[in-house]
């Protein structure tokens, strides 16, 4: 074997043996990126930090189906399957770019500047943005190429065919050094003790919450027996918060409190008006039961929920504005820059709704929209259901679009007539004789007049209904059925008020809903 073919088999053998210095030194550059971006945006936005732009700009420019799959797939854990999706593909293309980076060929520095460009781009896209908020990126971006040229070369002197290390960089001095880097990382953690700090605030702030004392003519109706149909496995009439669905486009959930909280109230008016907290609560409030729905809810799906709200009027805010005739939409305007489009005849047609303050007796939950959310019976959450809310237009919806209406959903969405089987579960096996079949259905604002199951190909029976508390929410059903032995397919339906029956027509739940009939297989044994 000649020298050159032992260099040359030296060398190679010398790369592989600092191949994992070289990928942690990649991967240690990619942590001072985001440390050092998260620390700049402290003092310019907290949305322009690398990682929450990236992500938030990754939601907004994800296609309806790509969406739609997040949702069915990963249900309200989809922004924590986001993060760690993200976190993954980050590592990667970190460690990547520590193995190929060069002196003479910084291809792994290539690789850090394309992230940072898509970070910067991320960041300039956010609503509200400046052009400040593409330095947390650019800068934590320099800091971090300069960190990766330093520890890569640092990393290739560690085992150099044929060199010694008295002049050179040691293994512990080269520890040492990536050590350092990577704390230069953990100031992250400075901003976590900064947000921690507002989170304190905020949540200090909603333990300090004094719950509006609501006029007996306008509480909430007590709920009447039987309207829990309570069987075991079933789904309960009011919904806990903890448990209450949540599906928005906000990677952190916002931490307003009520001193921060105003809503500009502008467009199409004849007073324009900035309502502050106290401004609200001198307001006459109400309380009422409204169960919400979630347009991606799939068909049997549970992005559903019914809760006890308490709040006050949006029409009697409308009225007092003054509203041009010739305005239809409501565009309002969450803290984090999601629009939504709502009809101006939805709010002012008498139903109850409302700027919500509380949910089942107590403060609005952060993630369910503290301080001040919208409520509207009987129109998807998309339309209507805007949390943290700081700004109403009043206009047209053929002049302005909220944010999904850009991506080509409905502008007018009412929830569909729904129902769903609860018990039996999915595949269930169960004993034959008597079973009880029993679920929910709903069809808001119009409210639920009938239920009827099958089983395969037979004849619809009517399932007992549970007593109604109101066209606002759903209403529970119980069938009995005697189960022959082997397997079979349940089908539901529902038929609402105004006797539209529910369609057995599959449809996807974009771009205004999903329709078709609910239907469970189990085992009779």
């Amino acid at each position: 074997m000649t020298t050159e073919s032992h260099r040359a088999q030296g060398t190679a053998v010398s790369r592989l043996r600092t191949l994992p210095a070289r990928a942690a030194s990649g991967i240690v550059a990619a942590g001072v990126v985001l440390g050092v971006g998260e620390l700049v945006a402290v003092p310019i936005a907290p949305g322009s930090s690398p990682f929450f732009a990236v992500g938030s700009t990754t939601v907004d420019r994800s296609p309806a189906w790509a969406r739609e799959f997040a949702i069915s797939t990963f249900g309200t854990n989809d922004k924590t399957a986001l993060f760690i999706g993200m976190s993954v593909l980050i590592v990667v293309l970190a460690a990547v770019a520590g193995v190929v980076e060069r002196t003479r060929r910084p291809y792994g520095s290539g690789v850090l500047i394309a992230l940072g460009l898509v970070g910067v781009y991320a960041a300039l896209e956010r609503p509200g943005a400046t052009a400040l908020w593409a330095v947390p990126t650019a800068v934590g971006t320099v800091a971090g190429v300069v960190v990766l040229r330093v520890l890569t070369t640092r990393a290739r002197a560690l085992d150099e065919p044929e060199q010694t290390h008295a002049d050179g960089m040691s293994r512990r001095r080269f520890l040492v050094l990536a050590g350092t880097a990577a704390a230069m990382a953990v100031a992250a953690g400075t901003v976590a003790r900064r947000i921690a700090d507002n989170v304190a605030g905020a949540v200090r702030n909603r333990a300090a919450f004094l719950l509006p004392s609501v006029a007996a003519e306008n509480r909430a109706r007590p709920i009447p027996a039987g309207a829990d149909i309570a069987v075991p496995g079933g789904t309960p009439f009011v919904t806990a918060n903890e448990t209450f669905y949540r599906i928005d486009t906000a990677l952190q959930v916002p931490m307003l409190t009520t001193d921060d909280w105003t809503l500009r109230i502008h467009g199409m008016v004849d007073r324009e008006r900035t309502l502050d907290w106290d401004d609200l609560v001198a307001r006459t409030p109400i309380e009422r039961t409204v169960t919400l729905t979630c347009v991606s809810n799939e068909v049997g799906g549970n992005l559903a929920g019914n809760a006890t709200w308490t709040g006050y009027r949006i029409a009697d805010l409308l009225d007092e504005i003054g509203v041009s005739p010739d305005a239809d939409m409501l565009l309002s305007t969450s803290v984090d820059g999601f629009t939504v489009g709502t009809p101006l005849a939805a709010l002012r047609d008498g139903r109850d709704a409302i700027l919500a303050v509380t949910m089942n007796g107590e403060p609005l939950p952060f993630e369910h929209g503290y301080p001040v959310r919208q409520v509207v019976p009987g129109l998807y959450g998309f339309v209507s259901a805007t949390k943290w809310v700081v700004e109403w237009e009043v206009t047209r919806f053929d002049r302005a679009q909220a944010y999904w209406t850009r991506r080509g959903w409905a502008e007018q969405a009412p929830i569909k007539t729904a129902s769903r089987i609860d018990v039996p579960a999915p595949f269930a096996r169960v004993d034959s004789g008597e079973v009880v079949v029993a679920g929910t259905a709903w069809a808001q604002h119009r409210g639920i007049a009938r239920v009827e199951v099958r089983v395969g190909d037979g004849p619809w029976q009517d399932a007992v209904l549970a007593p109604e508390y109101s066209i606002d929410t759903w209403r529970q059903w119980t069938w009995r059925w005697q189960a022959p032995t082997g397997t079979h397919t349940l089908h539901v339906r529902a038929t609402d008020l105004d006797g539209n029956v529910q369609t057995e027509q599959r449809a996807a739940p974009i771009p205004d809903g999903a329709s078709g009939w609910h239907t469970r297989s189990v085992t009779v044994v």
